[in-house]
């Protein structure tokens, strides 16, 4: 009977899941416009474009899945796409960053690496469900920090872009580590682990969306 009772517990959808990106999305179709508009340059708009669709992609799927009651095969297939969507907004940021701020052949590697390790992310998340957490969630951050090998010419282009891109990283990090970690979870059944690490997606996809507006305004290459 206990054990039960914890089972029925676990299966409550906190008060806030799933809204916080609900509320987000039609932010980020509106951000994202205003980004391509303003990007000065053919290449500043298609990877503003990517950009966007990635967040679209992930903000969308996002609040779909957490937010409504769906079948146990309904559930799996949006919980796999939701966990791939993430993959691909890393590398969906990544692409005005590289094209805008790095020489065309750093740019095409860089670009090439995280595309790469995107699709393998997805194929990862699409055929091994079970994964334990800590793995999938060590790829996101191993993906999401590629930028590393280029950092100098990065900050070169354009310090304050590129800090707001290290302070996204961190909050993107912070946020996975929660999520792995299950912890701090401080209002169980309201606002637990689950909604920081999404609060912490907010937050660092709008630094990061403000580093894509710096570097689409007055573009280094592309």
């Amino acid at each position: 009977m206990e054990a039960a009772a914890v089972d029925a517990h676990v299966d409550i959808r906190p008060t806030w899941r799933g809204w916080i990106h609900a509320a987000t999305f039609p932010i980020a179709i509106v951000a994202g416009i205003v980004l391509i508009v303003l990007a000065d340059g053919t290449a500043a708009k298609w990877s503003s474009a990517i950009f966007l669709a990635t967040s679209m992609l992930l903000f969308g799927t996002s609040a779909l899945y957490h937010r409504f009651d769906w079948s146990t095969r309904a559930k799996a297939v949006l919980k796999r796409i939701d966990h791939a969507n993430i993959f691909l907004l890393i590398a969906g940021t990544y692409t005005p960053i590289a094209v805008l701020a790095l020489p065309p052949e750093k740019a095409t590697l860089l670009l090439s690496l995280v595309w790469g390790g995107a699709l393998l992310g997805i194929l990862f998340r699409v055929f091994w469900v079970g994964a334990p957490r800590w793995l999938y969630v060590a790829l996101y951050i191993v993906l999401g920090w590629a930028a590393v090998m280029y950092i100098g010419d990065l900050f070169a282009a354009n310090a304050v872009m590129m800090t707001l891109v290290v302070v996204g990283g961190l909050l993107y990090t912070f946020g996975a580590l929660v999520y792995a970690l299950k912890r701090p979870n401080p209002w169980p059944g309201h606002f637990g682990f689950h909604e920081i690490f999404h609060v912490c997606t907010v937050l660092a996809f709008l630094c990061h969306w403000t580093a894509a507006l710096i570097i689409a305004l007055n573009p280094v290459y592309g």
